[in-house]
């Protein structure tokens, strides 16, 4: 009798600290993409007209997403930083720092004076606190992920993983959804004048929230018991890139697709929507919000199916999609009828959710847990510049030279790179197996 009640009480026991892991890495990660979300809202709105010098609005909107790209590039420079303390500190240090940084820009942001007031320093700073959000934002998934998936019981990694990664509907149904209340709320003048930096300002209750949770957990039990069975690489990015790099390389190529349907269905389909096609923003900020929906549900249902097959079988199906569905993207939007974008964009996002969800496990199992928060955060933030970065400047570029048809085509290349990444994964997994 007494051993059933030890054993209940350790069953208990880890069923809270599952919770309690679960729900920091949900919050932590909506925390940190609702900050990088409401700059990418604000980039396709807002920033072109009042941190840009006026020419073309075209013009202002490319040099708008020009900052918007700024955080891609930063983003590996912080998976390799925060990676390096991450593998060899601890997760638990490393995601709270990266949280602070990551609040202390989008803060800021809140109170930069506009081009009008300060001229060219306003874009400048503001190109400066966005490179701090990239810093941030790149030692933030890796970790999270790890804490998720390290915490997992058996058969279970994938559906722990996609919790980090439903932070990113969550963090943008917060971020467009404020958006969206403040235009209802506030005339055009009040929000271009001050109501726009709400969202900014109010990133600060967020980020307290996000640190009052983490700062109660402990180590994963997989990272501290690799580093009592040995010491951590005194260089991890140097040791991933001289014994792993073919991992890191595919790793890589496995995320364009997910950073490239996103940032096409969201940034870049906000600006053309509300400038070219002339859509009331607040209907098209609300036509994205019943899109994010079905991201959310394909993420359940990925990361659920993952653990039933494998998370490469569901990435590659989710690829298979994309690349077909680049093929409508192009004229559904062109169409400029609301049902016809709501249709594409639900799409769009329905399959983001299968190309993404399942990373949580996949990136992390391609490396030693010495090295898994150096290798999983490089791996998808750089695969951010190549997806995410460059997709909604190409996009607007495309439109320019060849019309809407051909933007699709983006994503539909960005999957098929992706399948490349995860083919090479898994005939490096069979020769293992075999070896």
């Amino acid at each position: 009798m007494a051993g059933d009640g030890k054993e209940a009480a350790t069953g208990t026991s880890a069923m809270w600290r599952h919770k309690r892991v679960l729900s920091a890495s949900l919050i932590g990660t909506a925390v940190e993409f609702y900050d990088f979300y409401i700059y990418a809202t604000a980039a396709s709105l807002i920033f072109p007209s009042l941190f840009f010098p006026s020419s073309s609005p075209s013009a202002q909107l490319l040099a708008s997403y020009g900052s918007l790209a700024l955080a891609f590039f930063a983003r590996p420079l912080g998976a390799a930083i925060f990676g390096h303390y991450g593998d060899r500190v601890g997760r638990k240090a490393t995601l709270v720092t990266s949280l602070m940084l990551m609040g202390g820009c989008t803060l800021l942001i809140g109170f930069l004076p506009t081009y009008q007031m300060i001229g060219w320093w306003a874009p400048l700073i503001l190109c400066v606190l966005r490179f701090g959000q990239g810093l941030g934002l790149g030692g933030e998934w890796g970790g999270a992920a790890l804490l998720a998936v390290e915490n997992a019981p058996s058969g279970w990694r994938a559906r722990f993983g996609m919790f980090p990664q439903l932070g990113a509907p969550v963090g943008f149904l917060a971020a467009n959804g404020l958006f969206l209340l403040l235009g209802a709320f506030l005339s055009d003048a009040d929000f271009f004048a001050w109501g726009w930096r709400l969202p900014f300002l109010g990133s600060a209750v967020l980020v307290l929230l996000g640190l009052w949770v983490r700062l109660k957990l402990t180590e994963t039990p997989e990272f501290a018991a690799a580093r009592a069975e040995a010491p951590p690489p005194a260089l991890p990015i140097g040791a991933l890139l001289s014994g792993h790099l073919g991992a890191a390389i595919a790793g890589t190529f496995a995320v364009v697709a997910c950073f490239a349907v996103y940032y096409i269905a969201t940034a870049f389909a906000l600006g053309y929507g509300t400038t070219t096609l002339k859509i009331d923003r607040e209907s098209f900020l609300g036509i994205q919000l019943g899109a994010i929906l079905f991201m959310a549900l394909s993420i359940v249902i990925a990361g659920w199916w993952a653990d039933k097959t494998s998370p490469t079988r569901v990435l590659a199906i989710g690829c298979v999609g994309t690349v077909l569905m680049g093929l409508i993207f192009g004229p559904a939007m062109g169409t400029g009828e609301l049902l016809s974008i709501f249709a594409i964009l639900s799409l769009a996002l329905f399959l983001m959710g299968f190309v993404y969800g399942p990373l949580g496990a996949y990136l992390p199992a391609l490396f030693p847990v010495q090295l898994r928060y150096t290798g999983a955060s490089f791996s998808f933030n750089l695969g951010g510049i190549l997806g995410g970065a460059l997709a909604p400047i190409v996009a607007t570029w495309l439109i320019a030279v060849q019309g809407i048809a051909f933007v699709g085509l983006y994503m539909s290349a960005a999957a098929a790179v992706s399948l490349a990444g995860l083919w090479w994964t898994s005939r490096a997994a069979r020769r293992k197996t075999i070896g």
